[in-house]
């Protein structure tokens, strides 16, 4: 069972890292891997309340690593962490399966609450590098999340969610392969070429009541400029 687990976590790197060239290169070369087969071995010491060793090993892959996953934390099949330098997973997190995460990702919690506190990711969903997801939130199916946002709510099946705090700037729209994370609107990048547009017909409006040519604007601007 663990080595059928081990197996879909290579053929998982080898389907989404683009630079994954040969068996060797995996085994030897990618912390995500090494970070997430000491996560399986630590989360069944775990399940069986061993105590202080699977924080030990957890420590211990940290160490080695740079991934911080809790011995705690549950995660489905065909995970992959890409780089994965700074990433930190906490004790109640729940991952689905075929969930992407880039470099410096946090699934966190949002104070001393006891409980669930930590966010749960269904299947399909890639986490953008920097991106921080926190508090006992649900991330759907297919949801992609921006490099460098923070989401502190429910993201519905098939969204895309960026900015601080995180917001929806797509809902079941058009598929966007799940490497080209980069690809996402910007909110403030549209909102600002509207607000150029509506400035635009604005003065239009003004020159049209006061009376204004078009050459009387030119040389105006001719004399400005003098």
């Amino acid at each position: 069972m663990f080595k059928c687990k081990i197996d879909d976590d290579i053929k998982t790197i080898f389907n989404k890292d683009p630079a994954a060239n040969n068996l060797l290169e995996v085994l030897c070369c990618y912390p995500g891997l090494h970070a997430l087969i000491m996560h399986r071995i630590a989360h069944k010491f775990y399940r069986f309340k061993i105590p202080f060793i699977p924080r030990l090993m957890s420590n211990f892959s940290r160490f080695f690593t740079g991934i911080e996953i809790h011995p705690g934390a549950t995660i489905g099949n065909k995970f992959f962490i890409d780089h994965g330098m700074g990433v930190v997973i906490g004790e109640t997190t729940i991952i689905g399966d075929n969930v992407l995460v880039y470099q410096g990702v946090t699934l966190g919690g949002t104070g001393k609450e006891s409980g669930k506190r930590h966010p749960t990711l269904k299947d399909n969903v890639v986490i953008g590098s920097g991106a921080k997801v926190l508090g006992n939130i649900e991330i759907g199916n297919n949801v992609r999340v921006g490099a460098g946002s923070v989401v502190v709510a429910d993201v519905p099946d098939d969204s895309t969610v960026t900015g601080i705090p995180g917001r929806i700037v797509m809902h079941k729209g058009q598929k966007i392969h799940q490497l080209q994370h980069n690809i996402i609107p910007d909110p403030i990048k549209d909102a600002l070429h509207a607000l150029t547009h509506e400035i635009k017909d604005l003065k239009k409006i003004m020159k049209k009541e006061v009376g204004i040519t078009e050459e009387d604007s030119k040389d105006f601007n001719d004399s400005s400029e003098s």
